[in-house]
């Protein structure tokens, strides 16, 4: 049966798992937004293109799903930039479908033209370094393959933004709906490097070391791992600590919650490390510029190091592990906890008033910092009305994050989502 090609991209939105547009219509997308009207999607009106690229990175960040936003050609597009690269620098599984102009007036300087032809902008390149894969479609004969790409990088491991640029012209083309049986839709296939012998040289330093930390990253809450962290945690008395963007693996009220770790932070994870830990347990953290402060030499100073991480590009990449796997962390940890009961392993000597007198410690090394100087009781006390005083769950999206880090505990079921990425302003509301 002949369908047309926006009734096609419609059907394969559904069928890798999308129930919500955001976005904003215009006249080179129209074809695909009359589509959208006769599906089971929902439409998400923007006020702003900006605003549509944040919203679906705060759907994909929420819910873990894929998110789509959808706008015309020329403005329409460059007013997803920010947003995306938010999306890129986060690894956010979003797909972004554009229009443009009919290929019979390429180069011709067609209203809103984007092909980078006859003095028109280059809509490829724009997004060419903000996206896992970008793709104008100008010839119906290879649409599957380019769909199996777009699913590959949606459900790869190391995901991100993708973008699909449709003329006008092409939209409106028809097509074999079979071409939907070549699409291939579902997760990628693994391509872990997880190996016994690593488990065993990670879980015998494990048992060596006598103050162990824990610093919980991203990967942490991408991977649902949140629970086998603090049971690793609970089970040895292990302290937590995290980077911004993982505030909450493990409840922050618990004795074994260090904070956040991070140049803005006055958690006293910083000095807890510094002055007492022998082994440091990476699992999902960057060790980017804020977590690292940065890249400071003492931090990792005499201390043996354990890394595990779904994105091999991160292993090793600021500092030299002694122990670094490959491997999704919910399974990695899996392996690690069975060999550590498997081998009666004993609980470390983690004392909590330890950890407390660092937290002094540190708050007065930064006796400057305003924010402890009452300055900002009022936030401060929003802050703990949230973290303990609700009888649910909440979600916070923050454009601030210093106020939050230092005065919001992040508690069981209850999640955090700071503008990291690129550190975009204005990411919150449209996010939230």
């Amino acid at each position: 049966m002949k369908i047309k090609v926006s009734d096609l991209i419609v059907e394969y939105l559904q069928r890798i798992g999308i129930k919500y547009v955001f976005g904003m219509p215009g006249a080179h997308i129209l074809p695909v937004y009359d589509s959208l009207y006769n599906s089971p999607i929902k439409t998400v009106l923007a006020k702003h293109e900006q605003g549509a690229s944040f919203m679906a990175c705060g759907y994909a960040r929420a819910t873990g799903n894929i998110a789509a936003c959808i706008t015309t050609a020329g403005p329409g597009a460059t007013n997803l930039v920010t947003g995306i690269a938010n999306a890129y620098a986060d690894k956010q599984p979003v797909l972004i479908i554009t229009g443009e102009t009919s290929t019979h007036i390429f180069g011709k300087g067609g209203l809103q033209e984007s092909t980078g032809e006859g003095g028109s902008i280059d809509q490829y390149e724009l997004f060419r370094s903000i996206t896992r894969y970008s793709r104008v479609i100008e010839r119906t004969d290879y649409i599957a393959n380019v769909l199996n790409r777009v699913t590959t990088e949606l459900f790869s491991n190391t995901t991100g933004p993708v973008l699909l640029s449709i003329p006008f012209n092409v939209q409106q083309e028809e097509v074999d709906d079979e071409i939907l049986n070549n699409i291939r839709v579902g997760s990628a296939q693994s391509h872990e490097n997880c190996q016994s012998k690593q488990i065993n040289e990670a879980v015998a330093l494990i048992e060596e070391a006598n103050q162990p930390v824990i610093i919980a990253g991203y990967g942490c809450i991408k991977s649902s791992s949140e629970k086998l962290v603090d049971t690793l945690s609970s089970n040895l008395n292990i302290p937590v600590t995290s980077s911004l963007k993982a505030k909450g693996t493990i409840s922050e009220v618990s004795e074994r919650s260090l904070g956040s770790l991070g140049v803005t932070s006055y958690s006293g994870a910083y000095r807890y490390i510094v002055d007492h830990s022998d082994l440091l347990i990476f699992l999902g953290a960057s060790f980017n510029e804020r977590t690292s402060y940065l890249w400071k030499d003492e931090l990792l100073a005499n201390k043996k190091i354990i890394q595990i991480d779904i994105d091999y590009s991160q292993l090793e990449k600021v500092f030299n592990a002694d122990v670094a796997i490959h491997g999704d962390i919910q399974n990695v940890l899996t392996l690690i906890l069975q060999e550590l009961e498997k081998n009666g392993a004993e609980r470390k000597s983690f004392i909590p008033s330890i950890a407390n007198e660092a937290i002094d410690q540190d708050i007065k090394d930064e006796s400057d910092i305003e924010i402890f100087h009452h300055k900002f009781d009022l936030v401060e006390k929003f802050f703990s009305k949230l973290s303990g005083d609700l009888d649910f769950p909440v979600q916070v999206f923050d454009d601030n994050i210093i106020f939050a880090q230092n005065f919001y505990k992040v508690t069981r079921g209850s999640k955090y989502y700071p503008n990291s990425g690129v550190s975009s302003l204005g990411h919150a509301i449209p996010a939230a």
